[in-house]
């Protein structure tokens, strides 16, 4: 393909900026905009973007400095706003691997003059922007930079329906979009499955409207009409079967529901990749063309499957589920990929297509089949709505009507997919499944590892959940880290289990450092599995760390997390979500612990990119093979994150359950970052962090480009 566009807007006309490919990336030349403020705008792949870039700038000396705090804005475009400094070269843009972006299409350069920064600051942050002009006023221009910068970074959250219009693809990409089908050499033909049984008329016309204005052309319709009681149904097939001779339309005798109606249609199909459609629903006029082209981006994908909304009586479009990639835990747990599913024709045939006997559920049964022992490399999301669900009346599904059913149809095919390896399928919250998994016999040993400095009350709190019947798990070793406490009480308390074989004291004296007294800990312990507990933690149920082992002993998952709660029964922490408040923040926070969640996210198992130091199992041989914690950058804050990236690269998994639910009292025992020293030491830490993992804080895999980075609340 040819090489994106760059140019120069906002200061007189419009002009093309120099771009070249380097060895380390795009290099945009940017002399002559040193001390200006700027917005960099980029248009890319967004199939592409969950791989993540990296913006930096590269001085005089020609060494890029620290990623840029890019916003994501969605659908593939992002910005950056600052003010460039006086020795400003070039901008780099990167992969994570340090090479040229393939799929970049755009990139501009805005000159922002003050008013307009004003403005700009004004609506994003009003507070901070008005502190940023009384600077200003007094001739503090450093100051008032420094806020205005801060102002600029904000960016407020918006309504869906607002998010849509800003999204919509206009004249000049459609046009584009054509132009570049136009030009692919043998596109491959992508059957839509459509299984029809009595529909409103209306409904129907609808999806088979959407199908026909597709951008992409090379499409066939297998539409099973499943024996429909109402003529109007089978003269609109039968006129869009005249009118078009890419719609095929097969009739049954008898009805067989969604199952055997939608296997007809697979064996009708001839393109080497289905589609699933419903006869009511509607696509937006982008969906073939983007799966088409994640098909040829990578020809050895099995499945592929994009983010959905729904859409009522008036075409008006809610409730969007921006879905992360591909997570097999999640998928245990409740059908999250649904809508829009491709698959390889192939493979759809090799399982069997759908299962008759699984009604309400035979899309999940699907699923678990399709994807059991299959390379998640060969499961793509693309994070674009290409599918509306239809939620408006005349379209009522088999789960509405019979969801207790539909309920038992998924435990079962969870069940059969997990019992050659011992894992037991149980109804969970909401209906949804949990999955039990296997404990080894005997059990590991779980050493405990918990530094701590004073603060008795709260530890003790802490022993007595591990130490007695309300924690059943059987065979715990505790290692205390005392950093040098001095309370009498302390010392009574440690007195308490001095003869408890359980319970060792090891003392480590010196300035608070949460990474070396947690490797000291690991150091000394003995059980294959290191649980890291803060000292402030309170067990509220006594298999919470029977769960966490049933996981941290697979040997793919290299971590896994708690469901923390403050004492007002809040969530603390859900998972960790990367790039949130620049680094990470944790999940659901402050969503009371009834609440589901995210599409009851927060009732699920399922993988996250990291979880809390707080409370962190993982086994002593993963520790060991990643260098534990950085006791050197990271003395106190972002170390577990830095642990569970480490992890991440070295193949390992990371998963969170909410099966193991605890309070915690976080940071009462250190308290809070309010003196310059410490200060200092955390904007240190910022920094390790973005250097280290830059690109990786932006990119997280598991949380949807098109939600915000305010906060990890899952808003657009």
């Amino acid at each position: 393909m040819s090489g994106p566009a760059a140019f120069l807007v906002g200061a007189g006309p419009r002009r093309p900026l120099t771009l070249r490919a380097g060895a380390d990336g795009l290099r945009l030349d940017l002399s002559g905009l040193g001390g200006a403020w700027i917005e960099v705008a980029l248009a890319d792949d967004p199939a592409a973007r969950e791989a993540g870039l990296s913006l930096s700038l590269v001085g005089a000396d020609g060494r890029p400095g620290p990623p840029l705090p890019e916003e994501t804005l969605g659908g593939g475009a992002f910005a950056w706003t600052g003010r460039l400094p006086g020795d400003v070269a070039e901008l780099r843009v990167a992969t994570l691997a340090g090479r040229a972006p393939a799929t970049l299409r755009r990139i501009a350069v805005r000159r922002l003059a003050r008013p307009r920064l004003a403005l700009r600051a004004l609506l994003r942050e009003p507070g901070i922007a008005l502190t940023a002009l009384y600077w200003r006023a007094l001739g503090k221009r450093v100051r008032a930079r420094g806020f205005l910068d801060r102002a600029l970074r904000h960016r407020r959250e918006s309504g869906y329906e607002r998010w849509t219009r800003t999204r919509a693809r206009r004249g000049p990409e459609l046009a584009a979009i054509r132009a570049e089908i136009a030009a692919w050499p043998g596109p491959p033909l992508v059957s839509v499955l459509m299984p029809v049984h009595d529909p409103a008329p209306r409904v129907l016309r609808a999806a088979l409207a959407s199908l026909k204005a597709q951008l992409y052309p090379h499409w066939e319709l297998c539409a099973v009409d499943d024996a429909s009681t109402d003529p109007r149904v089978r003269r609109i097939l039968a006129r869009a079967a005249a009118e078009d001779p890419r719609v095929r339309v097969l009739t049954r005798a008898e009805n067989g529901h969604i199952a055997r109606a939608t296997n007809d249609a697979l064996d009708a199909a001839r393109g080497p990749w289905c589609v699933f459609m419903d006869h009511d629903d509607a696509l937006p006029e982008d969906a073939l063309y983007e799966v088409a082209r994640a098909v040829r981006a990578d020809p050895e994908l099995v499945l592929i499957y994009s983010d959905e909304d729904k859409i009522d009586g008036r075409g008006r479009r809610f409730e969007p589920h921006f879905k992360p990639d591909f997570d097999r835990e999640l998928l245990y747990g409740q059908n999250y990929i649904n809508h829009l599913t491709a698959a390889r024709t192939d493979a759809l045939r090799a399982v069997g297509g759908l299962r008759p006997g699984f009604e309400g559920s035979q899309d999940h049964d699907l699923l678990l089949r399709l994807t059991d022992g299959l390379d998640p490399a060969r499961v793509r999301h693309i994070p674009l709505v290409l599918y509306h669900w239809r939620a408006a009346g005349g379209s009522g599904t088999f789960s509405d009507r019979a969801l207790a059913r539909a309920e038992a149809a998924r435990l079962r095919a969870l069940e059969e997919v997990v019992a050659p390896w011992g894992g037991r399928a149980e109804r969970g919250p909401h209906g949804f499944n949990r999955l039990v998994r296997p404990l080894p016999a005997p059990p590991p040993r779980v050493s405990v590892i918990i530094p701590t400095r004073d603060r008795a009350e709260l530890l003790a709190v802490t022993l007595d959940g591990l130490l007695t019947k309300k924690t059943d798990y059987p065979d715990i070793e505790v290692v205390i880290l005392d950093n040098d406490s001095r309370e009498p009480e302390t010392a009574a308390l440690f007195s308490r289990y001095r003869d408890d074989p359980r319970v060792r004291v090891v003392a480590v004296p010196g300035p608070f450092n949460f990474s070396d007294l947690s490797n000291r800990g690991a150091a000394a312990a003995t059980g294959a599995v290191l649980l890291f507990l803060n000292n402030d933690i309170e067990v509220l149920e006594p298999d919470w760390l029977t769960e966490m082992v049933r996981h941290a002993v697979r040997p793919e998952i290299g971590a896994v997390g708690a469901k923390l709660l403050y004492p007002d029964g809040t969530i603390q922490h859900g998972g960790v979500v990367l790039g949130i408040g620049g680094v990470a923040g944790h999940s659901h926070l402050g969503v009371p612990d009834a609440e589901p969640g995210y599409f009851c996210r927060m009732t699920l198992a399922h993988e996250v990119s990291a979880v809390t130091g707080a409370c962190l199992a993982t086994r002593a041989a993963v520790f060991a093979e990643i260098g534990g914690f950085d006791a050197k950058a990271l003395k106190v804050a972002f170390n577990d994150i830095d642990l569970c990236l480490k992890i991440r690269t070295a193949g390992y998994r990371i998963v969170w359950t909410p099966f193991a639910r605890l309070t915690h009292h976080e940071s009462k025992s250190r308290g809070a970052e309010d003196t310059p020293e410490k200060k200092k030491r955390f904007e240190g830490e910022v920094l390790t962090m973005l250097d280290r993992w830059g690109p990786q804080l932006r990119a997280d895999p598991y949380y949807n480009i098109n939600l915000s980075r305010n906060s990890a609340h899952y808003r657009v």
